[in-house]
């Protein structure tokens, strides 16, 4: 599992050739989302550049899944100007686009028809769709790859499985072999923990410890509930708290006491383990 980031090395042929971009793989320029009267991001200026690995934490409702899925192409800013792999949001063509990205949340399985395999769910991937119509009469190594994905995730058996009979730790997996399969420039994951065993679990953390230190993806954005799900490798932090961001910038100057504290609404102290994990007690 730990060289999974490898599975997918090989393009297929519909893949869009990556054009010449800057060093920046996303950039915000004060973006935000509101929807029906409420405020989901305000006033957000975020730059990741390439070979840098983020995480982003913050309280539920602080507009993590959102920031997530901007980044990923499938919400657009009502406000803002919002630019992944040198392309602007909304002024191109967003199923090549996001043909370059993977991508994995639980508001995305949520677009997800129950009655699809599990295997032609993960092949889309290559099409950056989420319906296997686009994926008709192309080449099957997209479908070869998914198959060995799934493998690689534990999760072969449930390839001809449907989504709908499936548990949310299963989901879970089949959706870590659809963001790896396109051999993604950007690689986003909101929460992949959630719905984990804790073999799954261990599993997983030593893989994206290991995907960190590939020279792809370009850029890696990981969301996580809880500071003890980190990878190693991972060396910089972006705080959200009440739609805005209140932290950003390397990993050991945003994760702190004061930081955290605000953040959560509550006091916190933040303990480093010799090998470089955190966890967080009450102060």
């Amino acid at each position: 599992m730990a060289r999974c980031a490898r599975l997918a090395a090989r393009r297929t042929p519909w893949h869009p050739a990556a054009p010449t971009y800057d060093r920046a793989v996303i950039r915000f320029q004060a973006a935000g989302v509101s929807t029906r009267g409420a405020v989901l991001l305000e006033g957000v200026d975020w730059t990741v550049r390439a070979g840098e690995r983020w995480v982003v934490v913050g309280p539920n409702g602080a507009g993590k899944t959102t920031l997530v899925r901007v980044a990923a192409g499938y919400l657009y800013p009502t406000r803002g100007r919002v630019e992944l792999l040198g392309e602007v949001l909304g002024e191109t063509d967003i199923r090549a686009l996001r043909s370059r990205i993977g991508y994995m949340s639980a508001a995305l399985r949520g677009l997800v028809r129950d009655d699809l395999r599990a295997l032609d769910v993960v092949a889309t991937a290559a099409a950056g769709a989420l319906d296997p119509f686009w994926t008709r009469g192309r080449d099957d190594r997209a479908r070869d790859t998914a198959r060995t994905l799934l493998e690689r995730f534990g999760a072969g058996g449930l390839a001809d499985r449907t989504m709908g009979s499936l548990s949310s730790g299963e989901q879970q997996r089949v959706q870590l072999a659809r963001a790896l399969l396109p051999d993604p420039d950007l690689l986003l994951l909101d929460e992949p923990f959630a719905g984990l065993d804790l073999g799954a679990r261990v599993e997983l953390l030593a893989a994206l410890g290991s995907l960190a230190r590939e020279t792809r993806p370009a850029g890696i954005v990981l969301v996580v509930h809880h500071l003890e799900e980190i990878p190693a490798g991972f060396d910089h932090a972006l705080v959200l708290a009440r739609a805005r961001v209140t932290a950003q910038g390397r990993r050991a100057d945003v994760l702190t006491d004061a930081i955290l504290s605000d953040a959560y609404g509550l006091r916190l102290r933040v303990r480093r383990d010799g090998d470089g994990g955190l966890r967080v007690r009450p102060a």
